[in-house]
């Protein structure tokens, strides 16, 4: 079946930010560009995830986007799913293609050039790639690096989406290194603004420029500047300021922002950030 998309959303199986509720989020996500929906819980049981599942399947028939299943196909089936996304250790390819039909949209999880043209030879409607960098998602998974993206871009002719640790701050290499389709998830599941980080996502894969949304009515310590980064962490990562994030207080807009959200905060125009460096002793 042919597919395609640009902007790839997964569920989180964590409680999604604000308490808000996966199909909140999801329907979030899809107003603000997400074109594709995967449901991949790897902890509920099966009466949960078949209960996601349906609302899911009714969410995206309501925005006319597909929708996929992760791993298990037979959940894929009984829903009315759109197909199912498979990893390397999951059931062959060709087995699934056998239960859910020729009609179906089959993805499968590649880490190398390799498995990339399996995948491909096998009749996949599109491939994975990835985990690109670190992610708690993927524990164990050596990043792939763009590399992969690179090289998958050059010798791979289905669609493939880039994964794995991607963010507001680093979409941008990924774009560069030749991916067209990306997919976020804790990028988008945990951020507090959902809709506008799906839409600077979309602004990237477009390549305009995120100066029309980050622009120099940023101000930082009460100085306007002009910076690339979306989010509190790429901030101080522009600014040179890494190695002294724990001894920086951040102020966002008059209000202190806990250090362990940083990189779920964007930065909308016209923010003040106020930086605070502070020396502990004794």
């Amino acid at each position: 079946m042919k597919v395609d998309f640009n902007l790839y959303a997964i569920t989180s199986g964590a409680a999604h930010a604000d308490g808000r509720s996966m199909l909140e989020v999801m329907e979030q996500a899809i107003k603000g560009g997400v074109d594709i929906v995967q449901l991949r819980n790897k902890t509920g049981d099966r009466v949960e995830i078949v209960e996601q599942a349906h609302q899911l399947r009714t969410l995206t028939r309501k925005y006319n986007i597909p929708f996929i299943v992760n791993d298990d196909v037979f959940i894929a089936k009984e829903v009315g799913a759109c197909g199912v996304h498979i990893g390397q250790e999951d059931m062959k390819l060709e087995e699934v293609r056998q239960i859910m039909g020729n009609d179906a949209i089959i993805g499968v999880s590649t880490h190398s050039l390799d498995q990339a043209m399996a995948a491909q030879e096998g009749g996949a409607d599109y491939i994975g790639a990835g985990p690109v960098f670190a992610t708690p998602t993927k524990p164990g998974r050596k990043a792939v690096t763009v590399q992969y993206i690179t090289e998958v871009a050059a010798k791979i002719s289905i669609p493939f989406v880039a994964i794995g640790g991607i963010d507001l701050d680093n979409a941008a290499e990924v774009v560069a290194a030749g991916a067209t389709r990306i997919c976020a998830v804790r990028a988008i599941t945990d951020s507090s603004s959902t809709e506008a980080v799906c839409r600077k996502f979309r602004s990237i894969l477009n390549n305009e420029s995120q100066q029309q949304y980050i622009d120099d009515k940023i101000f930082v310590n009460g100085r306007s500047v002009k910076l690339q980064a979306c989010s509190i962490n790429g901030l101080l990562k522009e600014l040179g300021h890494s190695h002294k994030q724990k001894h920086i207080i951040v102020e966002l807009d008059g209000e202190l922002v806990d250090r362990g959200s940083w990189d779920k905060h964007i930065l909308a125009p016209q923010a003040h950030v106020e930086l605070i460096q502070f020396v502990g002793g004794g």
